[in-house]
């Protein structure tokens, strides 16, 4: 006997994952089960969080370098540009806090910056910007009424 309110379909539930992210976790992936069979080994390889993988870099080479050494290097070295800035004259710029807000624009207003590419918020706060700036520049004209 059913309990109330609980209605059976008469189908068995075997084989079927009792939450969605199990399913979820046994369904992820690039190709369906078995497709992998058809790649050569070599081409694959497998990365995991537990264990990095280690550069080329000679560390133990790296660490027994001069100062001098290093210097010689990097001025034979012709892809090394000159790194001559004079950073007395620097400013720390702290952009200003942005508000959340909701606003309607135009559809094609909007897909014009979001076919620019990721970022299109930030291209549309500057284009604003702009406006705002420009704005203050001028003086505000009031027109005289007839």
């Amino acid at each position: 006997m059913a309990k109330s309110g609980i209605k059976s379909s008469g189908m068995p539930r075997v084989g079927k994952s009792q939450s969605p992210a199990r399913s979820a976790v046994s369904s992820a992936g690039s190709s369906p089960r078995g497709a992998r069979e058809g790649t050569k080994e070599k081409n694959i390889t497998v990365v995991s969080r537990d264990d990095p993988r280690r550069g080329k870099t000679d560390w133990a080479a790296l660490d027994a370098l001069t100062d001098k050494e290093i210097e010689e290097s990097v001025r034979n070295d012709p892809d090394a540009v000159p790194f001559d800035f004079d950073w007395s004259k620097a400013v720390l710029v702290i952009p200003p806090k942005k508000q959340a807000i909701s606003i309607r624009v135009d559809e094609d207003v909007l897909d014009y910056f979001k076919h620019e590419g990721a970022g299109y918020q930030r291209r549309m706060n500057a284009v604003l910007r702009s406006y705002v700036e420009e704005k203050r520049k001028r003086p505000a004209t009031k027109k005289k009424r007839a």
